[in-house]
């Protein structure tokens, strides 16, 4: 692992893997969900199981909406069929795939464009009334350049939700929480190359994507920073709770409102 210049390739290509491999987030949604948004009635996650209040949304129909590191085919085609003009931004060819393939299915348009969430170049100033950005930053070294370009692209009272994971999450061995007795060893904040190399390969060879946990100060404070005002959060974890899990929710959901400028 010592000789990946480019994490960010290395990650497109492991979500590309997981995306062919069928991972949970890239398994696309079926017609009944599509059928079921497009009379008004759908949810999604930005976190691993509770469903977003529909409050935090509005009314999207005719919104300009930009799935930030979204693809996956499922979040992005039900903005899609509930009337949003959607685009799905990506850096896994493999995810963005998923959304094609339910937008051709099902007769919806998506746009989708493969980049990385810190550069929206491709995008203008004020080109968008909502972010949609669940658990995916953990996959960027560095997340303050993600809510500056978060803040550039959306229009002034624009609605920024986002979901992240709770950086206690990775302080812990990962092999003491799977044996049930979490033992606290790293620092925040963390990634995985801060791993002894045989550590970080066995992990990749698992799981193939670099991660990285930022603090709070970042995850929160950066959003403020850019220019964001929080309205509202919450806290979740997957159903099929670890030990960790058993203890505290490890990942939290976020509403900010960009500021006018």
């Amino acid at each position: 692992m010592a000789d990946i210049e480019d994490i960010a390739e290395f990650n497109r290509q492991g979500w590309n893997a997981k995306a062919e491999g069928g991972d949970r987030w890239s398994i696309p949604v079926n017609a009944e969900t599509i059928a079921a948004a497009r009379r008004g009635e759908w949810e999604v996650v930005l976190t691993p199981s509770r469903p977003v209040p529909r409050e935090w949304f509005g009314d999207i129909a005719g919104k300009d909406l930009l799935g930030l590191a979204s693809g996956g085919g499922q979040q992005c085609p039900i903005f899609a069929a509930a009337g949003a003009n959607v685009t799905s931004f990506d850096a896994s060819d493999g995810q963005l795939a998923r959304d094609t393939e339910v937008a051709t299915r099902e007769g919806l348009t998506i746009r989708t464009v493969r980049g990385l969430m810190h550069d929206l170049s491709v995008f203008a100033d004020d080109s968008f009334d909502i972010i949609f950005h669940p658990c995916s930053n953990c996959f960027a070294p560095e997340i303050l350049p993600v809510w500056r370009e978060c803040a550039r692209v959306l229009r002034p009272g624009g609605v920024l939700l986002s979901g992240f994971t709770n950086p206690l999450r990775y302080l812990f061995d990962e092999a003491s929480v799977e044996a049930g007795q979490p033992l606290a060893r790293h620092k925040i904040p963390y990634s995985d190359f801060d791993l002894p190399e045989e550590e970080r390969n066995a992990i990749l060879a698992e799981d193939p994507v670099v991660v990285f946990a930022h603090t709070l100060q970042d995850q929160i404070g950066g959003q403020l920073a850019a220019g964001f005002m929080l309205t509202d959060m919450f806290e979740d974890d997957f159903e099929e709770r670890d030990a960790i899990g058993q203890l505290i929710d490890c990942y939290i959901a976020t509403r900010a409102e960009l500021r006018p400028r």
